[in-house]
C-alpha cells in the first residue's frame, strides 16, 4: 500500500489559512475587537519569520521562529507559532521533493504543530478539520494505524471531505487487522453513497476484493458480485469471473463441469479476450462431448478476429468438434430415451447437448424433466437451467433457477449469473 503523502497533498495544506501580521492602522481598533491578540514580542518576531519562510530562508525562519517560541503567552500566540512552524516544515517537504520526486520524504517534523493546531481552541474549525487529515496521513505513513484512524475520524467528524477519506479510514483499520471490521465499513460507505444516489469510486470495489480475497473471508463473492454491478464491464467481468473460479489462486476450486458454467458466462458477458479463453473453452466442452457447442465457439472466436487465422490448435479443435458432431448423429432420438429413463441422467445429456446446439427451448425442457426424475446433480441441473433460460430471454424464470442452487460452490457460479441479470448491460 502506497503512502497517502503525495507532494499534491503537501502543496494543498501549505500556507497558513487566513494568518495576517500586519493590520492597517484605520482598522487597529477594530481588529483589537475582533481579531486575535498577538503578544508584542511574538508578534515582533513573526513578522520576521514568515516572510522568511515565504522566501524559503529557513535559516532566518528558524531563529525567529526560536524567538516566537520563548515568547508565547496566550492561545493566540500558541496558535500563531505552530501555524508557523507547520507552514516552514512544509515548504521543507515541498522543496526536498521537488529537487528529487523520488526520495522518501521524512515528515515527522509536522507531527508536533499539527498536535498543535488541533488542541487549540483558536485554529479555525475549517482549518482544525484538514490539519486532523493530514495528522491522520502522517500517521498512517508512520504505521501508526490506531492514531491514524483517531485522527481520520476527528476530520470526518470535523466535515473534512475528502472524497479518499473513507477509503484511508478501512485502509488504515484493515492494516491495524481488523480487515473484516474495516472493509465492513467501507460497505457501509458504499451503501450510503449508493442511497443518496452517488456512484462509489471503482477503488473502493477493487480494494474490497483484493483484501478479502487475501483475507480468504466469505464475503469475497459479495464484494466482486457487488463491483460488476456498479461497473459491468467487459473487462471487469472477466476480472471478477477469472477471480472466482479460473485461476490458480481462484477462491474456489471448481471442476471442469463447473468451469465450463463460468466460460459460458464470459461469452454472454463479452468478456472472452483472447485466443486462450476461446481455446479453453472450447477444448473444455468438446472433452465433455459437447462437440456442437466447441465448434460455435471456435468459430465464433474466429469470426471476431480473437482466435487469430490460421491458429494450428484451433483448427484441430475445430477439426475434431466436426468429427464428433457427424459421429453423434442427431440429437433428437435421445429425447424418447430421457423420457423413458428411470432418472434424470439421459436428460440432462441430451439438455447439454441442445444447450451447445443454442436450442434453448429444448434444452430448458430436458433440464427441467431431469430435475423430476431425480438421480441427478439438481445445484449443476438448476445452473444450467437458469443458463438455457437466459439466453432463452426468460430473465425471471432464470433467476428462479439460480435461486434454487444451494450447494457450493455451485452457489456462487449461480449468483454470478444472477449478478448478470440484475446489472446493467455489459459496456465495453
Amino acid at each position: 500500500m502506497k503512502t497517502i503523502s503525495k507532494l499534491a497533498l503537501v502543496l494543498a495544506l501549505t500556507g497558513v489559512s487566513g494568518l495576517s501580521l500586519t493590520v492597517p492602522a484605520s482598522a487597529a481598533k477594530k481588529e483589537e475587537k475582533a481579531g486575535p491578540k498577538y503578544s508584542p514580542e511574538v508578534m515582533k518576531a513573526a513578522q520576521v519569520a514568515q516572510p522568511a519562510i515565504a522566501a524559503k530562508d529557513f535559516a532566518t525562519a528558524e531563529t525567529a521562529l526560536g524567538q516566537v517560541d520563548a515568547a508565547v503567552k496566550t492561545d493566540d500566540d500558541k496558535y500563531l507559532a505552530a501555524a508557523l512552524r507547520y507552514d516552514m516544515e512544509n515548504q521543507k517537504l515541498v522543496q526536498q521533493q521537488t529537487a528529487n520526486p523520488n526520495a522518501p520524504l521524512n515528515e515527522t517534523a509536522l507531527a508536533g504543530p499539527l498536535d498543535a493546531l488541533i488542541a487549540n481552541p483558536q485554529t479555525p474549525a475549517a482549518d482544525k478539520a484538514k490539519y486532523a487529515y493530514r495528522r491522520g496521513a502522517l500517521a498512517y505513513n508512520g504505521k501508526q494505524y490506531p492514531v491514524a484512524l483517531q485522527y481520520f475520524a476527528q476530520a470526518k467528524q470535523l466535515g473534512y471531505t475528502d472524497p479518499n477519506l473513507n477509503l484511508q479510514i478501512t485502509q488504515a483499520k484493515v492494516s491495524s487487522g481488523d480487515v473484516a471490521g474495516g472493509l465492513a465499513d467501507l460497505q457501509e460507505s458504499i451503501k450510503a453513497q449508493v442511497a443518496a444516489g452517488q456512484k462509489p469510486p471503482e477503488d473502493y470495489f477493487r480494494y474490497g476484493i483484493a483484501r478479502a480475497n487475501q483475507a480468504k473471508l466469505p464475503t469475497t463473492g459479495d464484494w466482486l458480485r457487488s463491483y460488476v454491478t456498479a461497473y459491468p464491464t467487459a473487462k471487469n467481468w472477466r476480472d471478477v469471473i477469472v477471480t472466482y473460479g479460473l485461476s490458480g489462486n481462484s477462491i474456489a476450486k471448481l471442476t471442469d463441469p463447473q468451469k465450463i458454467d463460468l466460460f459460458r458466462l464470459m461469452r454472454q458477458t463479452k468478456s472472452l479476450a483472447d485466443q486462450n479463453d476461446y481455446l479453453e473453452y472450447a477444448d473444455d466442452v468438446q472433452r465433455r462431448g459437447l462437440p456442437n457447442e466447441a465448434q460455435t465457439v471456435l468459430k465464433e472466436g474466429m469470426a471476431n478476429g480473437k482466435i487469430p487465422a490460421g491458429n494450428t490448435q484451433a483448427k484441430d479443435l475445430l477439426a475434431a468438434a466436426t468429427t464428433s458432431i457427424k459421429a453423434d448423429g442427431p440429437i433428437a432420438p435421445q429425447e424418447k430415451r430421457a423420457t423413458a429413463a428411470a432418472d434424470g441422467k439421459i436428460a440432462v445429456a441430451t439438455a447439454d447437448g441442445y444447450l451447445g446446439l443454442e436450442n434453448y427451448t429444448k434444452a430448458a425442457e430436458l433440464y427441467r424433466l431431469a430435475l423430476t426424475k431425480g438421480g441427478v446433480d439438481a445445484d449443476e441441473v438448476n445452473t444450467r437451467l437458469g443458463i438455457a433460460l437466459v439466453r432463452g430471454g426468460d430473465r425471471e424464470g432464470a433467476k428462479a433457477a439460480f435461486g434454487a442452487v444451494k450447494g457450493a460452490p455451485r452457489t456462487g457460479i449461480a449468483q454470478l449469473w444472477t449478478a448478470y441479470l440484475e446489472a446493467p448491460a455489459p459496456a465495453a
